[in-house]
């Protein structure tokens, strides 16, 4: 396999980027030496011309490929026809219609441009809903950048739960007070937390699949269960998982059904557009100007369901809705997840690939992980030794997850798996 290759011409872009951008990088958790030059198909390559196989997939929204042809000439139309408006348009009319149609939960649906957008105002529907304050989340979860979702994110510490650590500096202390968390996968523990604070709770809100940690059965149904007996609003964060696990995202995949949940990533093809979707009860506190709530919430976006993206997000359904696609998908996913394992096993690794089969993770370790505390006790150094063994070896991918692709070929598998090898053999 030829080893990387870095240009004066990129040498020099990253002179830029160390000079004018905070710490040399956009904020992503992603290798800052390589600058992408284009994507096509599974495929990407740097400014020096090196190709990667990609299993970033700009952090999973490119689920149908890089510049996906009928992507490209369903927005080259409507380019040419104006790019957003504020006001509706039938692009994102009838993306909501097939949301509906598609997602378990969905009834009405309110567009946003990202993740940390759409978990946001879930919250804030919730508690206008509720008329309370605190939300429970997951110690782990990751649900975007508001002060609300970095509690307990990536604490570096272990503190008793229910208490809730900010993961950043300028996050006002009295956001503390207002995040209840609780552990991933222990449904007891949250059952409990939950019954003492039945009376505060506005909603619970969690990954359904958290990071690359699967739900233990049972999980997911008995949180279900507690929230329908209290009456608490459950929220699914499916900015990952949502068309990733199925047409109708990990509420269709494991079979639970939220009521509300947030939409992004694959969503659109790439395109920034994520939604809020749910029970017609809560979402109408969406509708802050015609009355039919009181007490509406605001929820305004320049650039919400654009008819760019929202144009994208329907052609890239319809491509995901064709048949097989989902069978291949997870039948590539599993070939590589599971070769994986088996080459760390023969060659006396400790470790665990965990997840589903369109993403997926290795720990090293020996333990099970099941959630945050026990995927800490992985070693994390040879983890980050074998991302950049791969790197070396044409593989590009996130600092903590594998995306497989409906591009990614068996030419692709071959290499990649040739890749894990060499990589495996100089650990």
């Amino acid at each position: 396999m030829t080893k990387r290759t870095i240009s004066n011409a990129e040498e020099k872009i990253l002179e830029k980027a160390a000079k004018y951008l905070p710490g040399g990088s956009n904020g992503n958790t992603i290798t800052q030496d390589i600058v992408i030059r284009n994507g096509k198909g599974s495929l990407v390559w740097d400014i020096s011309g090196n190709e990667f196989i990609d299993y970033s997939l700009g952090s999973g929204p490119m689920l149908i490929g890089h510049a996906h042809p009928e992507i490209i000439s369903a927005i080259s139309e409507q380019i040419s026809k104006g790019s957003t408006f504020f006001g509706l348009n039938e692009h994102a009319i009838e993306l909501a219609e097939k949301i509906v149609q598609t997602v378990p939960c969905a009834e009405k649906v309110r567009f946003a441009s990202t993740g940390s957008e759409a978990t946001f105002h879930a919250l804030r529907a919730a508690r206008a809903y509720t008329q309370k304050q605190k939300i429970l989340k997951f110690e782990g979860g990751y649900h975007g950048m508001s002060d609300y979702a970095l509690m307990s994110m990536a604490p570096s510490k272990s503190i008793n739960y229910p208490q809730a650590a900010p993961d950043s500096p300028g996050i006002p202390d009295s956001i503390q007070s207002e995040v209840l968390i609780a552990p991933f996968n222990d449904l007891e523990s949250t059952t409990n937390l939950i019954r003492q604070h039945q009376n505060e709770l506005a909603a619970v809100i969690t990954e359904p699949f958290q990071r690359v940690i699967a739900p233990i059965p049972g999980f997911l149904e008995g949180l279900r269960t507690i929230t329908t007996e209290y009456e608490i609003p459950l929220i699914f964060d499916e900015v990952v998982t949502g068309f990733r696990f199925a047409l109708g995202g990990a509420q269709e995949y494991y079979g639970v059904t939220p009521d509300l949940a947030a939409f992004g990533k694959a969503m659109a093809g790439g395109f920034p557009l994520t939604a809020v979707v749910g029970k017609t009860e809560i979402m109408d506190y969406f509708d802050s100007e015609s009355g039919s709530v009181t007490n509406g919430v605001l929820q305004e976006g320049t650039l919400n369901g654009n008819p760019i993206a929202a144009l994208a997000g329907l052609t890239a359904i319809n491509i995901l809705s064709r048949e097989n696609v989902y069978e291949n998908l997870f039948a590539i996913g599993n070939k590589i997840k599971v070769s994986l394992q088996d080459m760390l096993d023969q060659a006396e690794i400790p470790a665990n690939v965990i997840g589903e089969a369109p993403v997926f993770d290795v720990y090293f370790t020996s333990n099970d992980i099941f959630d945050y505390r026990s995927s800490q006790k992985a070693d994390k150094d040879k983890h980050a030794k074998f991302t950049s063994l791969l790197l070396e070896r044409g593989i590009y991918k996130n600092h903590n997850k594998f995306y497989v692709s409906i591009a990614h070929s068996q030419k692709d598998v071959d290499n990649t798996l040739n890749a894990f090898q060499s990589a495996i053999e100089l650990m």
